[in-house]
């Protein structure tokens, strides 16, 4: 049966580019209704006693907000030249996972906790490597001074969520890992391929805070046991 799209909360403009311009349909500014959204979203929390992780999911202040995003340097253990959010595993000495992807972004970016308007945290997921994360979403102001750190990082780019909100997939990537299967979609933009667990957190934010309606298997970890 074909499975009809919601429709989003916001539609694009009918002007030409690559990145339309979106009007809110309730003329919500993007970043309030996310606010909203985000206020009464209970994200799902797992109990896997796993070592964990934190993630920045980083948006600027602007009428089309853009998402912070990395390139891991080549020269790394795990996760070389991938793109990825700020963040990484908690320190002994982190208080919590809040502090752990705000110190990471830090390290990475150079970005002051202090500009970080901290809105919530999204669901937990299991990373390939058995860490469990925590992205945390947040808006700093637009036109930031970043600087990726050579020792982590190959670059730093930003993308418009609109650009995501177009559901401009190039692929959807069949995984199997450890006898399960992820559908997840991946997106090119410029030279930069976004997929895998980033773009998987990418979609659970958009769907959540702008009803996308973009369709995705859930990740085995999100599965209901049966009863």
């Amino acid at each position: 049966m074909h499975r009809k799209r919601r429709s989003p909360a916001f539609v694009f403009a009918c002007e030409p580019g690559y990145h339309e311009s979106i009007i809110p349909r309730n003329r919500i500014p993007m970043l309030e209704l996310l606010r909203r959204r985000l206020a009464s979203y209970r994200p799902r929390q797992l109990q896997t006693g796993r070592p964990q992780a934190g993630v920045l999911i980083a948006l600027t202040d602007e009428s089309d907000p853009k998402v912070i995003l990395t390139r891991r340097a080549s020269h790394l253990s795990t996760h070389q030249g991938e793109v990825a959010f700020p963040g990484g595993k908690q320190d002994n000495t982190d208080p919590d996972l809040l502090f752990t992807a705000l110190r990471e972004a830090q390290e990475e970016v150079g970005l002051d906790p202090a500009l970080v308007d901290v809105i919530g945290p999204l669901g937990q997921v299991m990373s390939k490597h058995q860490l469990q994360v925590t992205p945390w979403v947040g808006v700093v102001p637009g036109g930031v001074r970043l600087e990726p750190n050579p020792h982590e990082l190959e670059s730093l780019f930003q993308v418009p969520l609109s650009f995501f909100l177009e559901d401009r997939r190039q692929r959807t990537d069949v995984i199997n890992f450890r006898g399960m299967t992820h559908y997840v979609p991946a997106y090119q933009y410029g030279d930069y391929i976004i997929w895998g667990l980033t773009a998987y957190m990418l979609v659970e934010l958009l769907n959540v805070g702008f009803d996308a309606g973009i369709p995705m298997k859930p990740r085995p970890e999100h599965q209901q046991a049966p009863a």
